[in-house]
């Protein structure tokens, strides 16, 4: 089954701007090739009250479908999540960090199960025009859940641990990151990144998705 195909797999909290401005621009590019929502729900294979939800905000975006979605209108990850491009460098202060204004969007997972626990994306390369690389720094809120779900989306991710220990359920193995370490793997083995026994954690994502 295709990890947009239901609704209830993604997330149903409260959307914040960040969020919306995301249903915006897939609107916006969907419009602009002239597709109708049921027309780019086909190609991801979706339903169409999922894109519509999304548009609309009442979803909030989680990064396996975000992927899914901008291969299927042409546009790399990035085309979503930023407000605007330079063509010079992009420098992030620590202090950006601390303001929960600069979220790029609260996640429900690295993917799209809910059971990983609330993921925080901060965006490091917002504004970096033809970038290929998507860096982040992530705030980690546990789950209660004890059941798990994986996903598989085409790509490449690299972590490292920060604060906390994390936990990546990569196939049949299972990884515990302690602040220091960290994992590079093919994001088409299906896998989940979670807490690691309730506790939170911080960490740097740099997620490769091919257009």
């Amino acid at each position: 089954m295709s990890e947009m195909k239901k609704k209830e797999e993604l997330d149903t909290s409260e959307t914040s701007p960040k969020q919306t401005n995301v249903g915006d621009k897939i609107k916006e590019l969907r419009e602009s090739l002239m597709l109708s929502q049921e027309q780019l729900a086909e190609r991801c294979g979706c339903d169409a009250s999922v894109i519509n939800d999304l548009e609309a905000g009442a979803l909030a975006p989680s990064l396996a479908p975000l992927i899914q979605i901008t291969r299927a209108l042409g546009v790399r990850l990035g085309t979503l999540l930023d407000d605007d491009e330079s063509l010079g460098p992009v420098l992030r202060r620590a202090e950006d960090y601390q303001s929960a204004e600069h979220d790029t969007a609260r996640l429900r997972g690295l993917e799209t199960s809910s059971d990983a626990g609330e993921l925080i994306f901060n965006a490091l390369a917002e504004g970096k025009a033809s970038r290929h690389m998507e860096p982040f720094f992530i705030v980690l809120e546990p789950s209660e859940q004890s059941a798990h779900s994986l996903s598989a989306h085409e790509g490449e991710e690299w972590l490292y641990a920060l604060e906390g220990p994390l936990e990546i359920e990569y196939g049949k193995e299972l990884f515990v990151l302690q602040p220091g370490d960290s994992i590079y793997y093919d994001s088409i083995v299906p896998h989940q990144v979670r807490s690691y026994k309730g506790q939170p954690a911080k960490f740097v994502a740099c997620v490769y998705t091919p257009v």
